[in-house]
Parts: structure tokens; C-alpha cells; sequence
């Protein structure tokens, strides 16, 4: 199996991190047995607009329900070590956003626009400043079991809406500690929630459930988001460490990415279903690593780079950048156009500077 490493963006200073005829008679054509009928074909038409209002902004397609569009998305810390795994419901996310979180392991933010449906989630794991930096962008409401000192400090200092499960009993309705999984999975990799219980207790906490008016995404999707001008990638290899590479294998029945990790199909636990996504993006930020355990700074708010971006099993070379703590991150091809998602889910890998993608 022949790899190539997919061509990278040179980045300026901004983007360190920071087809004729004769004279001779034609002779008629021999007559037919049987007259053939020509039938004129039907004008392909274009399939009608979603209104705008039924749009689910993480991902373009259309969305049930009054209201649901504008209200804030819900992003869970789900757990990604070996041992606690499978994860589940992970296929039903909107957008995965990976990182590295410590010693080479890395954990997932699950965003989610509607947990209508959606059934066990987890799992659960504690937080780190750049995964709030992540929720904070898309005006989330952020789930997590524990996290780190920075990320307390983090959390209460920008303000971030904070269902914890470790160091308050506020939320605790909402979540719980699965009897199978503390046998089998450890402790520390026991927590779940759920669709059902978040829908029927987040009306009765005080929290904002909705954006400001007038609040929007940049994000721009097409009902095909194959990049034309794209090489090949039928499937991708994304490395964040020694421990976990990400692969993704273009599946062209789906028109997705099927997702795997650790030799095995990424399935979510649920209902056996490997994850697959629409729209695969990897970005390269800075990382350094703050302490003996391992843990992690990931430069995101403020800063720019390079990166990635695979579609209907083709990719280019992308930039992306993040304006601030509050703001999503941002995504544009080579020429500086914004960049256009295929209507449906994605899953973005945050990886270190130093590491590249290879595809076949």
C-alpha cells in the first residue's frame, strides 16, 4: 500500500503560531426495423433550499423543530484512552474535534446541535483549556467530569457554561456512573449521560439555552463539498503521537469517511455503527507539553496555520485561524476563498506542528 504525504501550504509569519465535413452527400441511414422514440429528458433540477431557519448550523443540513437551529450546541468531553473503549454516541456527534490531552492520548469534544434522539453518551472525561477554548467558539453549553487546575481556573475566569460532574451536584441528573463500565472499563471511565436526560433537565437550569440574536457561524456547506482542484485521498492517515493515528477510508456507497483508530473500526457503542463522517479536517497548531504527566498547551485562540481538508475522497491544502477565545475556529483554501463543507458532519484533528498526513 503506496502513501504520499499530502502537500502542505508554505505559511507566511502570520501562519507560524503561532472538434470538419466535404462535399460528398451523407447517405440516409438504413431504416429500423421498430421506430425508435426519442424521449425528451427531464431538466435536472436542483433539490429546493433548506430555509434558514430549519439549518443546522454545524453542519448545513436540514434540522426537526422549532427553534432548534438557534439554541446552543451541547459538547461533551468524551473519553479516548484504549481501555474505555468504545465510546458511545459518537457517531451522532455534529462535529468531533480531537486533540491531545496527555502522554500521548488523546480525547474528543463531541458537539452535538440537538441531543433529540440521541441516546447514551460517554465516556465522560475531565477538561483542558483548549477544549473550552473549543466550546467557547461555538457558544456551547461544555460537559465534562473533572479537568485540570488550569482548566478550573479557566473555566470560572472566561465565563464558561460548566455541567461538571466531579465538583458539583448541580448537574448530577444528568449524569450517572455505568455499573457495566466501572467493572470492565475502571472507575475513572464510568461516566455517562444521555439525549433523554439532557432534554428533560436542561429546562429547569438557569443557564442561557440560546444564542444572542443575530448570532451565525461562518461556516458555508454544498450539497457535494468534493474540492475539484483535490488529489486523490481515498484514505488518510493522521498521526497525534506514538500512541494514536486516526485513519480514514473513503467509503463511496456513503459518500463518507469511515473512521478508525487502533487497528480497529472507531464504533460507537450504542448500536455497533463505525463512525463516519462527511468532512475530514486536520489543522497543525503549536503544542507544548506543561508537566511530568504530560499534559498539554495547544495554541488555538489567536493564533493561525495549515492543514487539510478531504471531501468526497479528495483533499487540499487548507489555513485556518482562530481570532479569539470566543470565536470559531475558521477554515480557507490556498487562495484565501473561504473554504465550503459538504452538507453533513465533520470531524476535525488538532495535531502538532511537526506532524504531517499521509494519503493513498
Amino acid at each position: 500500500m503506496k502513501y504520499r504525504l499530502l502537500p502542505v501550504i508554505l505559511c507566511s509569519v502570520l501562519f507560524l503560531t503561532a472538434c470538419g465535413g466535404g462535399d460528398k452527400e451523407n447517405p440516409l441511414p438504413e431504416p429500423s426495423p421498430t421506430p425508435v422514440i426519442q424521449e425528451t429528458p427531464e431538466p435536472s433540477q436542483e433539490p429546493d433550499p433548506i430555509p434558514p431557519e430549519k439549518v443546522n448550523p454545524l453542519t448545513g443540513e436540514a434540522i426537526p423543530g422549532e427553534g432548534v437551529n438557534t439554541q446552543r450546541p451541547v459538547a461533551v468531553m468524551l473519553n479516548n484512552i484504549k481501555a474505555a473503549l468504545p465510546q458511545q454516541g459518537n457517531s451522532q456527534a455534529d462535529i468531533i474535534y480531537e486533540a491531545l490531552a496527555e502522554g500521548g492520548i488523546t480525547r474528543m469534544l463531541g458537539v452535538y446541535q440537538t441531543m433529540e434522539g440521541v441516546g447514551e453518551v460517554g465516556s465522560i472525561r475531565s477538561s483542558r483549556p483548549y477544549y473550552l477554548e473549543l466550546a467557547l467558539g461555538l457558544d456551547a453549553i461544555y460537559l465534562h467530569a473533572g479537568g485540570s487546575d488550569e482548566a478550573y481556573a479557566d473555566i470560572k475566569a472566561w465565563g464558561v457554561t460548566s455541567l461538571d460532574f466531579v465538583r458539583s451536584t448541580a448537574y448530577n441528573a444528568i449524569f450517572w456512573r455505568d455499573q457495566e463500565r466501572r467493572q470492565n472499563n475502571g472507575y475513572e471511565h464510568s461516566v455517562l449521560t444521555s439525549g433523554d436526560l439532557i432534554v428533560q433537565n436542561f429546562p429547569s437550569y438557569s443557564f442561557r439555552k440560546d444564542h444572542p440574536e443575530g448570532y451565525s457561524l461562518p461556516y458555508t456547506f454544498a450539497a457535494d463539498g468534493t474540492p475539484a482542484e483535490g488529489e486523490s485521498a481515498q484514505e488518510l492517515q493522521v498521526p497525534f503521537s506514538s500512541y494514536k493515528t486516526g485513519v480514514f477510508t473513503y467509503d463511496e456507497q456513503s459518500g463518507k469517511y469511515l473512521v478508525s483508530e487502533y487497528g480497529a473500526p472507531l464504533v460507537d457503542g450504542n448500536d455497533g455503527s463505525q463512525v463516519a463522517v462527511t468532512n475530514v479536517l486536520v489543522i497543525r497548531a503549536n503544542h507544548k507539553v506543561l508537566d511530568s504527566a504530560g499534559r498539554m498547551r495547544v495554541d488555538l485562540s489567536g493564533c493561525s496555520g495549515d492543514g487539510w481538508f478531504a471531501c468526497g475522497g479528495k483533499a487540499i491544502p487548507i489555513t485556518w485561524s482562530k481570532a479569539d477565545r470566543d470565536s470559531p475556529i475558521t477554515y480557507a483554501k490556498a487562495d484565501g476563498t473561504p473554504l465550503t463543507l459538504g452538507q453533513g458532519n465533520s470531524y476535525v484533528n488538532i495535531i502538532p506542528l511537526s506532524n504531517t498526513v499521509s494519503a493513498r
